[in-house]
């Protein structure tokens, strides 16, 4: 079993140790969710509320993701996230739900987008996502992995 976690061919030994899995989702860096049909978000590691947390302390299981990610639009327009007038545009929303009818995969797409910040400051943030969908008993699931790459594009147009 060491050997091929030295050589990263599979992490199936480590199926029956969810503490250790739980470690290492909490130490990436992207934000991990998970997200049922109705995109609430069933499970989330700590880089969410890092990226993202728009209130202190706050809870977000079970809640929609615009409203989980402090979207813009639900914000100003005080809609639940599925029905602001951006919606029906979102590149998020649009591509979760797409994995999830047509079982595809997205993979690192872009999105330039206001966010608000728990300091009610309103940010343009550059993201990089993917989306996938998978079966868990017999529940299906959509996982959608989110870069804040911000930081990586000011400094590419500052040079």
């Amino acid at each position: 079993m060491k050997d091929q976690a030295l050589t990263n061919e599979s992490f199936d030994f480590l199926g029956g140790s969810s503490g250790f899995l739980n470690i290492i989702l909490n130490n990436i860096s992207s934000c991990v969710l998970l997200l049922n049909n109705q995109m609430e978000l069933q499970a989330y590691n700590n880089a969410l509320k890092t990226i993202f947390s728009n209130q202190k302390d706050e809870d977000l299981l079970y809640r929609k993701c615009g409203e989980v990610i402090g979207c813009s639009y639900h914000i100003e327009e005080a809609q639940s996230c599925g029905a602001t007038s951006y919606c029906k545009y979102c590149d998020l929303r649009l591509s979760a739900l797409e994995s999830y009818i047509n079982n595809t995969n997205i993979y690192k797409q872009h999105l330039v987008r206001p966010f608000y910040d728990y300091h009610n400051n309103k940010v343009e943030k550059q993201l990089q996502f993917s989306t996938r969908n998978f079966y868990f008993d017999t529940e299906k699931y959509i996982i959608m992995i989110i870069e804040d790459i911000s930081p990586l594009v000011k400094q590419i147009v500052d040079m």
